[in-house]
């Protein structure tokens, strides 16, 4: 696709939003967005995208589209109904966390209808959706991936390609897996070494000049975790799940036992039931300090 065509986007909510403002800003084409809430389509309009009335409509305006959705139910739902009505697409690019094995089901079911597709889930924060400095693994044949890589230029810095389709979704769910067993550790730590003596102010700043720094960190353990600040609508422990579930269905496909996983699982299942529930998800901390998780983890029967 030339640098004019018509790009369309699916899905306009914390990352998918600020990600389809840099492509209006950023392409010198026409930018196409649908959702379902007014507001989050009038504040891309604000940024130069044009409304579709419905995924139909943009599917018959779009050569490129690409999902931000919740996860795996929603797109199978979407890429099923763009390949249904496939007008002028002829490219689906996911940016969504998704299973291995759907978007290679979805990439078969769209090859039916002459619509090519990459598994591009993206990583990094809100912030760095906003500024266009995403990390993104994208799993598509090279031809593909040679085609919508200046589209995905518009919203990332860092671009991998990690091979044929599902190897986007493999990368990203390796990623998500320990920065979520980070965080467990991370607050274990932090705990630990403040009810040793040791201010957590200081123990981050001293971390972080040694062998055990991290992203986790740098960014969810100073920036929440340190001031306590887990907002609501930010990525909740239940989010966290659904991506869980993704790699132990990816363990079991590949016949590989991850108990590691299963007990940071669990901390995770703990937050859903108390006033952490809903609240981003580095709230864990809460736990480790209320000592909620101590006999559940260990015992391993974590609601």
């Amino acid at each position: 696709m030339s640098n004019m065509g018509t790009i369309g986007f699916i899905g306009l909510g914390v990352m998918g939003g600020p990600m389809c403002r840099n492509m209006a800003t950023k392409h010198l084409g026409r930018v196409v967005a649908f959702d379902l809430s007014e507001d989050a389509l009038a504040d891309v309009e604000a940024a130069g995208a044009e409304r579709a009335g419905s995924i139909a409509d943009m599917a018959a305006q779009a050569d490129v589209i690409f999902l931000s959705l919740p996860g795996g139910q929603q797109v199978k739902a979407v890429t099923g109904e763009i390949g249904a009505n496939k007008g002028r697409c002829t490219a689906v690019v996911d940016l969504s966390t998704a299973p291995v094995e759907l978007a290679r089901e979805v990439a078969a079911s769209l090859a039916g209808n002459g619509v090519a597709f990459a598994d591009a889930p993206v990583a990094r924060t809100r912030e760095a959706a906003q500024k266009g400095s995403l990390a993104i693994m994208v799993g598509a044949p090279s031809d593909l991936f040679a085609r919508i890589k200046p589209m995905l230029d518009y919203i990332a810095t860092d671009i991998t390609h990690g091979g044929e389709v599902g190897a986007g979704q493999v990368l990203k769910l390796v990623n998500n897996m320990l920065v979520f067993a980070n965080t467990v550790a991370l607050a274990e730590m932090m705990v630990l070494g403040e009810k040793s003596g040791v201010a957590p102010e200081t123990l981050l700043e001293a971390v972080s000049k040694g062998s055990g720094d991290s992203f986790v960190l740098r960014n969810h353990g100073r920036k929440a975790m340190l001031p306590r600040e887990f907002p609501e609508r930010a990525f909740s422990p239940e989010y966290v799940l659904k991506d869980i579930s993704y790699v132990f269905e990816m363990a079991q496909t590949a016949g590989i036992n991850l108990p590691a996983a299963a007990s940071v699982r669990r901390y995770y299942e703990a937050a859903t039931t108390t006033d952490l529930s809903g609240r981003y998800f580095p709230g864990v901390i809460e736990l480790v300090e209320r000592g909620a998780v101590d006999d559940a983890v260990t015992r391993g029967d974590a609601a």
